[in-house]
């Protein structure tokens, strides 16, 4: 088997401002292009709002995507170092998302990448093998150049998950302004016991769908109950996931 020699390209500076720094409720900044997951904005216009999102409807490598037939090869281990540096929690109406202090880091390939924020989406953007989940939290980081891995982890049907738990009762029940998380919130809380996982070169899953983006989806899923995935769809008020895209020329390891 090989190791995977994949180049995954830079994500421009706006791109990375654009997915990692808070925002306030969408209709706060109004010099903003707008978007939504449904309606005139909704997915399949995204690429025509301005310019700027031209991606979303052009790009070849764009996510999140369906791994129906993984190639077998031997990826790195991922090494997390993660510690309990929540800073700050948001409901910007697209997604709920825990903030971070410095302080977390994944190692993969030789690079170290440091954990920024952490967000969720319901259904699951990701499928695998054609199976949808009832949510996928997505842990992303970028390295000092700015380039960006994102850590997708599946959620299924079953017992309620503790780390939610936490977290959902500090989550804002609508759109609007960052605020201090009351108790410490730990990524690993998010991750499963398994680290084995798929890989793949993709793209930002919200405008503007900047490409480059190092995927690492976990195999294995963790549980959380159907009320916690309706308390999270309840302060969001909508769905939240992307369709699944082209694979076009990609290949998937595991």
């Amino acid at each position: 088997m090989n190791r995977s020699n994949s180049r995954f390209a830079a994500v421009g500076l706006g791109a990375v401002l654009t997915l990692l720094l808070p925002s306030t409720s969408p209709g706060a900044d109004e010099a903003s292009p707008q978007w939504a997951y449904s309606g005139a904005t909704g997915p399949e216009h995204w690429g025509q709002i301005v310019p700027e999102f031209s991606l979303c409807a052009t790009g070849k490598s764009q996510s999140p995507i369906d791994i129906a037939s993984p190639v077998d090869e031997e990826l790195p281990a991922l090494a997390f170092e993660y510690g309990a540096v929540g800073g700050e929690i948001l409901n910007n109406g697209h997604t709920v998302q825990v903030n971070f202090k410095k302080g977390s880091k994944l190692a993969v390939d030789g690079q170290v990448f440091e954990l920024k924020q952490l967000h969720f989406h319901v259904p699951s953007e990701n499928h695998i093998r054609g199976k949808s989940f009832p949510l996928e939290v997505h842990l992303v980081h970028a390295d000092g150049a700015g380039h960006l891995a994102v850590v997708g982890v599946m959620f299924e049907d079953g017992a309620p998950n503790q780390a939610l738990a936490n977290l959902w009762q500090q989550m804002p029940a609508s759109a609007g302004p960052a605020k201090p998380l009351a108790a410490a919130v730990s990524a690993a809380a998010f991750l499963p016991t398994g680290h084995g996982y798929f890989r793949f070169d993709g793209s930002l899953t919200t405008p503007p769908c900047s490409e480059g983006v190092r995927w690492l989806l976990l195999k294995k899923p963790l549980t959380a109950s159907k009320a916690q995935v309706d308390a999270l769809l309840h302060a969001l008020g909508h769905p939240n996931n992307r369709p699944v895209q082209p694979l076009n020329a990609r290949a998937v390891a595991e």
